[in-house]
């Protein structure tokens, strides 16, 4: 069974909007730019940059969390370039969904 790396957010920085510098355990800081993933009803609040700018590192999981208990897995922050199109175009699926729904 093959397992991803295991990464843990140590710091973090919000430097413009939707936009994070997010530092890990191994040394890695990365610029990360969440506007395309912010759909559906978890992470469409995040949109409101009121909401999103209350982000915090949570000392127990060790990643990013919103007060609407909005997440993003460490690793996958950790791998952002890799993972960004696929994590946009799940977005993109939601979106289209709840506008199908209304």
């Amino acid at each position: 069974m093959d397992q991803h790396p295991m990464y843990r957010v140590t710091a973090f920085s919000i430097v413009g909007p939707y936009e994070l510098d997010v530092t890990f355990d191994d040394g890695l800081t990365r610029r990360i730019d969440l506007s395309g993933v912010l759909e559906g009803k978890l992470f469409g609040p995040l949109k409101d940059l009121n909401v999103f700018n209350a982000v915090r590192l949570d000392a127990e999981c060790h990643t990013l969390v919103w007060p609407n208990d909005a997440d993003f897995d460490p690793a996958d922050l950790h791998d952002w370039p890799e993972v960004r199109d696929g994590m946009v175009a799940r977005a993109q699926e939601w979106a289209a969904r709840e506008r199908a729904s209304r």
